[in-house]
């Protein structure tokens, strides 16, 4: 017998599944029983969110989705908000969950919600399976909505009577990936000649340069026509820093020294760059700037984000084919921005003070890192430090959610990473909140022997909300709480545990951490006063003429 759950498993495999995270349950029996034979590894989680977080990163870390498994009501209510977030980040991801048997559906029943309706508003697909025989079809679907166009979430409902259904002879369908579009030839033209005809164009570099596997054509597109290059939170590395045209991340919300770039260009040129990564009108509020859009689909409509000209296909060919016809610019402009950032990075480099200033925890992180390593931020006031003053010159080395930003992704992502690239480090840097979110899949950490280090910024408080709170009102509000012992915490669940007491030991602990090979967390004291001396000082900034 050939049943509806084996077929599913090999439908997964046809896809190309390495692993499926998620926690077993009574309506998934059948797809957990066909696991055991199968070469797709499952990795039990702690909680359902730690499985979608885990999904998420490997659909952002591969370009293939990731695939998270849970069982019917509170198990697929749990992974509700990791898919979002790979929706709303355009990370590919299949979320699959089990169901009671299709004759309970219609009426009121024990732990039955209609799931496809619940699941519907934060995927691009979601459906039911109702016969066997439609599981290739769905399974193919499902995973070429995921990884179509810039990538989101998909859900699969399976009941539990037909999982345990004779699936017959079906087969899984086979996969034709699609060749990327072209861009047409008259946009390319219109966006050459804009780009010519400018005074001080700059770019703005999204996430979608380094889906689309941009990230080496950004640089050379720079170097080659002289145009600065500014980046979103989620396009860190999209462009190595060291890269002369590198400005460096915007995002910050304030009139800090990228935005200075902003307020002097007369063109703004968006790659790959998706609105929820930092709103328009942040950054555009005047809407008197001509904005040229290249990316593999359409503009989104927005009254800050009036398009001059779209280039829309693959960006890798859009890049190449406009620097050929375009005329570059005398260069390199926006130096004094370059300076005054890096200036920015390097001024606590030696400041020996306890707690850490943000500066001086990011400088230490950057120095014993290796530039392919891989960081990844949880959501919290240090993810806005991490952005401004990480330095990357790789896609992909340091990982920040910013479309939804929900807080608790950084330990299950860390822990994703570290199964994808076991050859080099990881950090889940996190603060104190966002930690204790997602703390039981320390346990995953610890029995799947990946060795990741936790990288806690402690401060005893929502400190990013804290930090709006005093720019708003001037007073806190409801955002302090206590912490647990996290270097006993970590050692009750088997890891390493490591508390920061002086100034200048983070390197020495951090570099202990990497020799030890195994699961470390490290308690690091912040000093987040430095929030609002940052929001004065970017408040400051004079945009030179």
């Amino acid at each position: 017998m050939n049943r509806a759950a084996e077929l599913l498993i090999r439908c997964l495999e046809n896809e190309g599944v390495e692993y499926i995270f998620g926690i077993p349950g009574e309506e998934n029996l059948d797809v957990m029983d066909a696991l055991l034979d199968s070469r797709i590894r499952f990795v039990t989680t702690r909680h359902e969110q730690g499985a979608a977080f885990m999904a998420d990163i490997v659909g952002r870390l591969t370009g293939r989705a990731g695939v998270c498994l849970s069982t019917l009501g509170p198990g697929a209510t749990n992974l509700v908000t990791g898919v979002a977030d790979a929706n709303m980040d355009h990370a590919p991801l299949v979320a699959i969950a089990g169901q009671a048997s299709t004759d309970r559906l219609h009426k009121e029943s024990h732990q039955v919600l209609d799931l496809v309706r619940m699941f519907e508003p934060i995927t691009c697909y979601a459906t039911r399976v109702l016969s066997p025989s439609t599981i290739p079809e769905t399974v193919r679907k499902a995973f070429k909505q995921a990884q179509g166009g810039k990538g989101g979430a998909s859900f699969i409902e399976l009941p539990e009577n037909i999982a345990e259904m004779d699936a017959g002879n079906e087969n899984p369908l086979p996969i034709e990936d699609s060749l990327p579009s072209e861009p047409a030839t008259a946009q390319i033209e219109n966006a050459a000649r804009l780009i010519s005809e400018a005074r001080s164009p700059i770019i703005l570099a999204g996430h979608g340069c380094i889906r689309g596997q941009a990230t080496g054509e950004l640089a050379d597109f720079a170097r080659a026509l002289n145009i600065p290059v500014a980046n979103t939170f989620m396009a860190k590395g999209a462009i190595p820093f060291k890269h002369p045209m590198a400005l460096g991340s915007v995002g910050l919300q304030a009139k800090d020294y990228v935005s200075c770039g902003f307020d002097g260009a007369d063109l703004i040129i968006c790659v790959g760059y998706d609105l929820v990564e930092y709103h328009p009108h942040l950054w555009h509020p005047t809407r008197d700037r001509k904005i040229l859009h290249i990316d593999s689909e359409p503009a989104e409509v927005d009254a800050h984000y009036s398009v001059h000209t779209e280039v829309v296909g693959d960006i890798r060919h859009s890049l190449r084919r406009i620097a050929e016809q375009a005329t570059p610019h005398e260069g390199p402009a926006f130096r004094h921005l370059r300076r005054a950032l890096i200036e920015d990075m390097g001024q606590h480099a030696e400041d020996r003070t306890l707690p850490l200033k943000p500066q001086k925890l990011i400088w230490d992180l950057r120095t014993v890192l290796d530039l392919s390593d891989i960081v990844i931020s949880d959501v919290g006031a240090h993810k806005m430090w991490l952005a401004r003053m990480f330095r990357c010159e790789h896609p992909n080395t340091c990982l920040i959610s910013n479309g939804f930003a929900s807080m608790g992704i950084a330990l299950p992502g860390a822990i994703a990473a570290k199964l994808l690239n076991p050859e080099h480090t990881i950090v889940a840097a996190t603060g104190d909140a966002g930690f204790l979110m997602n703390v039981q899949e320390l346990e995953t950490a610890v029995r799947l022997n990946t060795p990741i280090i936790v990288l806690i910024w402690n401060d005893g408080g929502y400190g990013l909300i804290e930090w709006k709170q005093m720019n708003h009102f001037g007073r806190p509000s409801h955002v302090r709480f206590g912490n647990p012992d996290f270097v006993r915490l970590a050692e009750s669940f088997g890891a390493l545990g490591f508390r920061v007491d002086s100034g200048d030991g983070l390197q020495d602990i951090l570099r202990q951490a990497i020799a030890s090979q195994r699961v470390c967390v490290i308690d690091v004291p912040v000093d987040y006063s430095e929030n609002l001396r940052l929001t004065a000082r970017l408040g400051e900034t004079v945009c030179p003429a």
